[in-house]
């Protein structure tokens, strides 16, 4: 999708970590809760730092409403700014608007999201950019009660904007609000009712996964279903519809609660096997809860020998908001342990490191982090075993959530591969892996924010939920391991390959954007969309966008490709193999239906 030129960051002096800022009169604007230090007390207290707003409805709605509009007036269009921020809501009812900006993290704190009710909207919208919601990137809301007063709640974004565990007590918008009514381009839905109709709209692509809808009216490029009660029939190509009734395996991200006291917990969800619908409606949430005081609680400025110092203790850890500058991984090596972020918590790695490397262990969760290389080389960016390995953790499988490499944009970087999965049985929900096509003034360029490998799985049985992957300078995804199964995908090519010589290998135009290993035995995939937009007119070309072995237990469904360059751009040649129709110079189709034993089926 076509993002449009780049927005300009908002240097705008807030809360980063000292007082004296926009909110340092209120008296939740260093969001805590009778602070003992990164540790919290035995009561699972703890600082949670400046950028965590907790809101309780005894302040009343305008003292709250005032801090909202505060953060979204800093945050609306800082694209590549350094504040981050989570909006905590202590379970009750609110009558507030929630505009929801860049690295904002709406959350309520109850056990169900029935527990916090916004009498409100709580929206994205694309107003900062002309109505272009392409870019409305790195935000989230969880857990919540949503009731609009005119029926209407309006979730208009691209890439990294979860919409997770939330109950919708009307209808619901995917695309911007006038005027402009431009295009949006990708999303997520989660765990999530949603009472009336979704309307897609201008949203380009889409995952919908254990959702309650009343029913889903749109489409344009790519629309998936997984396990969601009132979705539409598959009906791909026309229109681009692909549902799976059943979701086989997956975990629900871990988040944040507050108990009667007022003590945090995390809240752990429960390993489910072919489901429909949410894990919480109607019903109380299996899982474990975690008193927060188990946990080291980040702040920006900690080291990783410090944070590794905690997870060797047996801790868990919370990120809270904020810039981490890493010279060395994160490791995380007990089974069970939890990472989770607020905030969109972004690390950077300073010494051509690595940012986070899990052991080959049981039940690892990572949740709700940016990652980015901040020198001209790291090995990985995340980590999840170390090389190939027979242990099996079907019955206690790690799970990634909300993950969102970044290689550029905001700091030139470059790394080899952005995620690889050595492990088996790891459960993918909801990634963006993004080399940056526009940022800040020098973090952007061929040689600039240099990215091989994007996704890189040598693990066996890897499930992914939402696998967004764009502009890197290899594969894609390049998918080693058996018996992988992919539902929903979104690419595109890199924007600014200046010659084809630049990017060909072997007799081979470009890269495939999905390459399944010519030695894997089975590998599913559902709901695949690959587009082309090469900037520099340089007529160029990538042979294929999905590259598969011959053999029968490999099987895509529903596959497409588009071409947005205009003339003298160049364009994708095949859609799988050496089959399906080009796609160049600023047509776009969709190819075929479904892929097996190399044979393309309309």
């Amino acid at each position: 999708m076509l993002r449009g030129a780049a927005a300009a960051a908002v240097a705008v002096p807030l809360a980063g970590g000292a007082a004296g800022s926009a909110f340092a009169s209120s008296p939740v604007s260093a969001g805590r809760s009778r602070g003992h230090g990164h540790g919290g007390d035995c009561h699972g207290r703890t600082d949670l730092g400046h950028n965590v707003l907790v809101f309780d409805p005894s302040m009343g709605d305008a003292a709250i409403q005032k801090q909202i509009d505060a953060v979204f007036a800093v945050q609306e269009s800082n694209q590549f700014g350094t504040e981050r921020y989570a909006l905590a809501f202590k379970p009750g009812t609110y009558n507030v608007e929630v505009n929801v900006g860049f690295y904002t993290h709406v959350l309520g704190l109850g056990e169900s999201p029935e527990d916090v009710v916004i009498n409100g909207h709580v929206t994205v919208d694309a107003q900062w950019f002309d109505g272009n919601g392409t870019q409305d990137f790195w935000r989230a809301a969880e857990n919540l009660t949503i009731v609009p007063p005119d029926g209407l709640d309006r979730w208009a974004v691209a890439q990294a904007g979860p919409l997770r565990r939330v109950h919708v007590k009307g209808d619901m918008i995917l695309m911007p609000s006038p005027p402009g009514n431009g295009w949006s381009s990708g999303g997520f839905l989660a765990d999530s009712v949603v009472d009336g109709q979704i309307d897609s709209g201008s949203q380009q692509q889409w995952l919908s996964r254990n959702d309650t809808i009343g029913s889903w009216k749109g489409s344009n490029w790519n629309m998936v279903f997984v396990g969601v009660q009132g979705a539409p029939a598959t009906s791909f190509p026309t229109p681009p519809y692909t549902s799976v009734d059943r979701t086989p395996v997956v975990r629900e991200k871990p988040f944040l609660t507050m108990d009667r006291h007022g003590d945090y917990h995390v809240f752990v969800p429960a390993l489910r096997r072919e489901t429909s619908g949410t894990s919480w409606h109607r019903r109380r949430a299996d899982g474990h809860s975690i008193p927060l005081s188990r946990f080291h609680v980040a702040q920006p400025g900690d080291s990783a020998e410090s944070i590794n110092r905690e997870l060797a203790r047996g801790k868990h850890l919370l990120i809270t908001p904020g810039i981490y500058s890493l010279s060395s991984p994160l490791r995380v090596s007990r089974p069970g342990t939890v990472v989770l972020g607020l905030g969109l918590a972004t690390l950077q790695a300073t010494h051509s490191n690595s940012l986070i490397e899990v052991a080959d262990v049981d039940d690892v969760s990572v949740a709700g982090v940016i990652l980015e290389p901040a020198t001209p080389y790291s090995p990985v960016l995340l980590r999840v075993g170390h090389g190939r390995s027979r242990r099996s953790h079907a019955h206690r499988p790690t799970a990634l959530f909300d993950i969102f490499p970044r290689i550029g944009g905001a700091v030139a970087g470059g790394t080899d591969v952005s995620i690889q999965i050595d492990s088996n049985d790891v459960i993918v929900d909801h990634v963006w892996v993004w080399r940056a096509d526009h940022g800040l003034d020098g973090t952007v360029g061929w040689s600039v924010n240099p990215a091989g490998v994007g996704f890189l799985v040598g693990g066996d049985r890897v499930t992914t939920y939402g696998l967004f992957v764009e502009h890197h300078q290899n594969y894609e995804v390049l998918w080693n391991g058996d018996h992988g199964r992919t539902y929903f995908f979104q690419n595109e090519h890199p924007y600014d390959v200046p010659t084809q010589s630049a990017w060909r290998h072997g007799g081979t135009n470009g890269f495939a954007a999905y390459k399944v290993g010519d030695h894997v035995r089975e590998h599913h995939a559902w709901g695949l969309g690959s587009y082309a937009f090469f900037n520099l007119n340089a007529n160029i070309y990538t042979d294929r966008a999905y590259e598969v072995p011959d053999t029968p237990g490999v099987v895509f469904t529903s596959l497409m490709t588009v071409c947005l360059n205009g003339a003298g751009g160049g364009g994708i040649l095949h859609c799988v193999n050496d089959a399906g129709d080009p796609v160049e110079n600023g047509f776009g189709t969709y190819n075929m239906k479904a892929y097996s034993n190399g044979v393309a089926t309309v």
